[in-house]
């Protein structure tokens, strides 16, 4: 970051070129093709400032957020994340522990485009994501892609402390010393124990005054007001456990919200039968299934549907998926029965009937239909033999 005699340029200060994103080859390395001549870059794109952050202060740990002890465990919850984002991120927390930063980077992008396909709707998980990502970045010395992914983190939740401590830090690297004392300060509102905050604010102010004179706080960008609530909220992070207690709530909520949309529509369905609106109902009754795909009688209660629409071979084949549910579902059997009349499969309409009539002897309209079609089945073989 750079020599205390060296001066940074005054209005150019804050630009920067955009660089490479994640997946693209070079991205990590793209602060470095930026190293001012004859400046030697640091060894593994540890900067001054991180190590102080390591060194100095026992508030802010240097690692990503969410890492756990030595053996962790790779399916642990994260948050409201899906079970399978959930194992990207703690695969990537486990490669970054190791010192893999690279390889944790990948993990986190891949967790991040993720949610993004996925249309995850969890702004704290998404910010740590970013912010787990553009520490990766402020390791492999890349400080511009570190403070997009940070600011993007600090988009979905603002004031969050981590992100605006890594920012701070690569602006420094970048010498954009009017951006990091902003975020310096900040962080301080946030947290006033962050013993590299108060050293980087000391060190820039230094800096500051050499480049702009006495009236360097004039050319400061605006410093936020940080409200009470994002500094209680700081003081009272959540632990693992309140983590996954979280995470056991929200997927408790999203299965009762699942069940009573399914119990909704499986109403609906059924008040549209009784009005003889089989289309509709058929449409409700597979809403229905693509919540709960293994439940019975929606698929009889569709069948229903597709019967009275002539649509006997989809009658059918929901009859078939129903009796691998039920293996002894009088309903099936009898819908299916009725699906091979209308196929004019007579003999396996008959088979269906008898069975029906084994598992209830008393159901009249299984003994009626199989009247019916053991005549149709005998007039279909007389008619075939002449």
């Amino acid at each position: 970051m750079g020599n205390a005699q060296k001066k940074a340029p005054g209005k150019g200060e804050e630009g920067g070129s955009h660089h490479s994103r994640p997946g693209t080859p070079g991205a990590n390395r793209s602060a470095r093709s930026q190293e001012p001549p004859g400046k030697k870059p640091e060894v593994n794109g540890t900067h001054p400032v991180e190590r102080r952050v390591g060194e100095e202060s026992q508030s802010i740990s240097p690692t990503v957020s969410g890492t756990g002890a030595e053996n962790c465990n790779l399916d642990a919850p994260a948050g409201a994340l899906p079970p399978p984002l959930a194992r990207l991120k703690n695969e990537g927390n486990m490669l970054f522990k190791n010192g893999q930063f690279g390889d944790a980077l990948d993990k986190y992008t891949q967790a991040i485009e993720g949610c993004e396909r996925e249309g995850v709707d969890s702004p704290e998980d998404i910010c740590i994501l970013y912010s787990n990502r553009a520490a990766c970045y402020l390791k492999d010395g890349n400080s511009s892609d570190c403070i997009q992914d940070c600011t993007r983190a600090l988009e979905l939740r603002p004031f969050s402390l981590k992100p605006l401590l890594r920012r701070a830090m690569a602006y420094e690297s970048l010498e954009r010393y009017r951006k990091a004392y902003v975020d310096y300060k900040t962080v301080l509102q946030i947290d006033v124990s962050v013993q590299a905050a108060h050293d980087s604010i000391h060190r820039i102010t230094k800096l500051l005054i050499e480049q702009d004179g006495p009236d360097w706080r004039e050319k400061l960008p605006e410093i936020p007001v940080v409200p009470l609530s994002a500094q209680q909220h700081r003081r009272e992070e959540p632990s693992a456990e309140a983590l996954q207690a979280r995470a056991a709530r929200a997927e408790q909520e999203k299965a009762r919200q699942t069940e009573a949309r399914f119990t909704l529509l499986k109403q609906e369905g059924n008040e549209l039968v009784k009005k003889a609106q089989f289309q509709s109902a058929m449409e409700k009754y597979s809403e229905c299934l693509k919540l709960k795909p293994s439940e019975c009688s929606i698929y009889t209660n569709r069948a229903l549907c597709y019967l009275k629409l002539d649509r006997y071979e989809e009658a059918k084949q929901d009859c078939d998926s129903a009796l691998q549910i039920e293996p002894a579902n009088k309903k099936a059997f009898y819908r299916r029965a009725l699906a091979h009349k209308g196929l004019k499969d007579y003999l396996s309409s008959s088979t269906d009937l008898q069975e029906v009539l084994q598992l209830d002897p008393n159901v009249r309209e299984a003994e009626q239909e199989l009247q019916e079609v053991t005549v149709l089945l005998r007039e279909s073989l007389l008619t075939a033999q002449g």
